[in-house]
């Protein structure tokens, strides 16, 4: 259905900063924004406050393992930015993928059960 992309360029980063809704919880900030592709796009931003590089490299493929496994549940056509917070560091997998569902809902994101077919 939609494979997974991911946001590059500084500039595309820049386009869902300076123009997508964002809304937060404690381990995440998530932005977000209507592109025009059919596909969803996701860029992950772990800065050096979160921890050193090991840290920081476990925080980004957790992140992205919740989004790849949870893929087909999101629906299409949307920017999102993921940055983590400090407190991110001192979470596991399970924290990570709540918080995470928690910031698609309240983006109203996620695909109702019908729709999963």
């Amino acid at each position: 259905m939609n494979e997974f992309k991911s946001l590059r360029k500084n500039w595309e980063f820049q386009a869902v900063y300076r123009n997508g809704k964002s809304k937060a919880n404690r381990c995440f900030v998530m932005i977000i924004k209507k592109n025009d592709a059919s596909s969803n796009r996701i860029g992950i931003s772990v800065s050096k406050k979160v921890g050193n590089s090991i840290v920081r490299h476990r925080v980004t493929r957790v992140i992205r393992e919740v989004m790849r496994l949870h893929w087909k549940e999101i629906k299409s056509g949307y920017d999102i930015v993921i940055v983590a917070r400090p407190s991110a560091k001192e979470s596991d997998y399970g924290k990570f993928e709540s918080a995470i569902f928690h910031l698609l809902n309240l983006h109203h994101l996620l695909l109702e059960d019908d729709d999963l077919e």
